[in-house]
């Protein structure tokens, strides 16, 4: 379920909000990019051209299908980027005469050995290989033109005024085949300018159209999204920002060039960095990456959030850390959980981090308390251009919701897993035997406690680490992962002050 925030509730935590002056940086160097957002002067997100590896979401191929899987409603399909692709039964669109048409079984439209158009939705991350949709869309400037639909709309995150003034214009410059859904940055955009995003949009697809009935043979890409720096400048450069500074004449050019075309009131605000000193490390973007990547992240007051990110999801701790407060404890727990609410969303943001995320809050028994840190919460995630859901929050101060996946996070993509404790953070180490021998117990580091153990021991650990039952591994190692350093799991923080979580 998902929530509107509640503007009482939103006016004690903060005064009026002004409009953020955002700016985009632009670094380019042997030919990969790096670009910042910052809204006010903070950096939100971060976009880095990947060395191994470039994105291919929003990209068609004509694919060949490798496999059906009735038993998954999906199927299996090589558009030539590493491993095959998947496409599942919700995302096959057909066309018979002009209308869509959803198939029940999979089996009975798709064989192996066909040929079908598809578009990656989602990029290969670690062993999966890329999610495709056969409903096929091309993003604009002001719009994203859809050749299969009848269906056009306005983007929600608009004012009411401002999508009903577009809905009027949309209807005027309607396509002859396909249908647009407006984009945020079409605020204040004059019908000329979704008639001029409208035609060259219309123009790409034709010559798609072109190259999927040119006779080539799968896997071939027919449609390729743009380099990082457009796409990004494309997607998210609206008249709210201040500057887009660009450090390569190269990129500084290509990226005039397109806004010329696509959005060209806006082409003065993009500006050559000539400053000697490199321009992440002026603007703390440099810092603010590697903040992004430490597991504990502090709150102004003195609290923190600890996020840990796991295969099925992530999970953000929140504490009071070294913050006492001064009225009470429901004082002190509220305003610890109401930071933690603007930091956990400018964390998600910073670092991409997408699908289930659980957020265990302090708990609160006053039911407004709970209520005011979720329209926090909701407020912050309305800045989020990435899609999410949010629920609920529980009486235990719990916080369940999701953000759309597309591509690896930050730390996926500025890293690798460790090849020797496999992401999970510990390292065992097999006891020594002598051959021929039996086996003598080892004796324990520290404090002289007895262990009975199976032949793996944490090494380097001061405190015994009792290993439970039923584990993953054949030394019954524990399957949580336990914080690195040596740092203790409890909740109280380090120095020997004690922390606020649960009453």
């Amino acid at each position: 379920m998902q929530r509107r925030s509640n503007a009482g509730a939103l006016m004690e935590w903060s005064t009026e909000l002004k409009k953020a002056r955002n700016e985009l940086l632009v670094t380019c160097l042997k030919g990969k990019c790096r670009l910042a957002l910052l809204e006010d002067g903070e950096v939100v997100e971060v976009y880095i051209e990947k060395s191994r590896r470039k994105s291919v979401v929003g990209n068609i191929y004509i694919g060949r299908i490798t496999s059906v899987l009735p038993g998954m409603s999906a199927a299996f399909v090589d558009i030539g980027v590493g491993k095959n692709a998947l496409l599942y039964l919700q995302d096959l669109v057909f066309m018979e005469d002009g209308s869509h048409v959803k198939p029940r079984k999979i089996s009975k439209v798709l064989k192996a050995s066909d040929t079908i158009v598809v578009q990656v939705t989602k990029d290969p991350m670690g062993s999966k290989g890329a999610r495709l949709t056969t409903y096929l869309s091309l993003p604009g400037r002001m719009m994203v033109y859809m050749p299969q639909s009848r269906r056009s709309g306005v983007s929600r995150k608009l004012p009411e005024k401002e999508r009903e003034r577009l809905r009027k214009i949309a209807r005027e410059v309607r396509p002859e085949h396909g249908s647009t859904i407006i984009r945020t940055a079409a605020a204040r955009a004059r019908k000329k300018d979704l008639e001029e995003d409208l035609t060259y949009l219309v123009e790409q697809w034709e010559k798609t159209q072109r190259r999927i009935n040119g006779g080539a043979k799968p896997p071939t890409l027919v449609y390729q999204e743009p380099d990082l720096a457009v796409k990004v400048v494309r997607d998210t450069v609206t008249r709210e920002f201040k500057s887009v500074l660009v450090d390569s004449r190269s990129e500084y050019d290509r990226i005039k060039n397109y806004l010329s075309t696509a959005s060209p009131e806006l082409k003065d605000r993009v500006q050559l960095y000539k400053d000697s000193q490199p321009m992440f490390s002026r603007y703390g973007v440099d810092q603010a990456i590697q903040a992004a990547l430490r597991r504990k992240v502090p709150l102004p007051s003195g609290g923190h959030i600890v996020i840990d990110e796991v295969e099925a999801m992530t999970a953000i701790d929140v504490n009071t850390g070294s913050y006492t407060g001064k009225k009470s404890l429901e004082d002190t727990v509220l305003k610890t959980n109401m930071e933690a609410a603007v930091e956990v969303v400018k964390q998600l943001r910073l670092r991409d981090i997408g699908g289930i995320i659980v957020i265990d809050f302090i708990d609160m028994e006053n039911p407004d308390s709970r209520k005011k840190v979720l329209d926090i919460l909701e407020h912050e995630l309305e800045k989020d251009r990435t899609k999410t859901q949010v629920v609920t929050l529980s009486p235990l101060g719990l916080v369940e919701m999701t953000r759309k996946n597309v591509t690896e996070g930050l730390a996926e993509t500025l890293g690798k897993t460790c090849p020797r404790c496999e992401g999970r953070g510990l390292v065992f180490e097999e006891e020594k035997r002598d051959e021929g021998k039996a086996p003598s117990p080892k004796a324990p580091s520290g404090r002289g406690s007895s262990r009975r153990g199976s032949g793996r021991t944490p090494s380097g650990s001061e405190s015994s680490v009792k290993v439970p039952s039923g584990g993953e591994s054949s030394g019954n190692a524990p399957s949580a992962r336990e914080p690195s350093g040596g740092e203790s799991p409890a909740k109280a923080p380090s120095g020997g002050e004690s922390s606020v979580k649960d009453r």
